[in-house]
């Protein structure tokens, strides 16, 4: 599966936000849970009102427990070696 345009486009997007100093880490409210969460967010503020567009969520626990990387051969490498992460 390659990256879709959409995704490619909010990335740039929020490139262009962190290099002017408009990216923010910011609490917000998941709407099904109700649960606390940090998002990566564009700021704008528009001389009124501050404008927030959230661009992704940050993981709760270790992201290497949740992800697979990919194989440069095709797929994904599995398993516990998979992602090396710091042990002990």
């Amino acid at each position: 599966m390659s990256i879709p345009e959409p995704y490619k486009k909010n990335f740039k997007t929020m490139q262009e936000a962190f290099q002017a100093g408009h990216l923010a880490l910011v609490e917000c409210q998941d709407k099904t849970t109700k649960r606390p969460v940090i998002a990566v967010c564009a700021v704008s503020f528009d001389g009124k009102m501050y404008n927030i567009v959230p661009f992704a969520k940050m993981f709760d626990g270790n992201p290497y427990d949740e992800l697979n990387p990919p194989n440069p051969d095709g797929g994904f490498d599995e398993g516990e070696d998979a992602i090396p992460t710091k042990k002990g």
